[in-house]
């Protein structure tokens, strides 16, 4: 049987091929955006972002309870997957600005659906 990840429904695409798979597939939109938001801690950092630009210390005071290394962590994780821009300013001691990309911020309302999904289930 073959499975479809998403079509069929309002708002999703009927007759794109990458939606007829019979296995997940790198290729597949919705694996994409599934492995940009990987990982604990991930969702609260983009989270963070959406209010706007932070440095790393300010990302940490937000998140006390999460460690430095999954931190930084999911920073590259996030940049390597285009929804984080990292800019070093020059200076002493030099300093590092995060912010969302645009294709980052569209993560706000995907986001939002998920929330209200999840709150849906309870």
């Amino acid at each position: 049987m073959t499975h479809r990840t998403v079509g069929g429904g309002p708002g999703l695409p009927a007759g794109d091929p990458r939606a007829l798979v019979d296995a997940p597939s790198p290729d597949c939109p919705v694996e994409i955006a599934l492995a940009a938001l990987r990982g604990r801690w991930t969702t609260l950092v983009v989270r963070e972002l959406l209010a706007g630009e932070r440095g790393y210390g300010e990302l940490r005071a937000a998140l006390p309870k999460l460690s430095d290394k999954v931190l930084s962590e999911r920073l590259a994780q996030l940049a390597g997957a285009g929804v984080v821009a990292r800019e070093r300013r020059p200076g002493w001691p030099p300093t590092v600005r995060y912010a969302l990309t645009p294709r980052g911020r569209e993560l706000g309302p995907v986001l939002q659906a998920l929330w209200d999904w999840g709150a849906a289930a309870d």
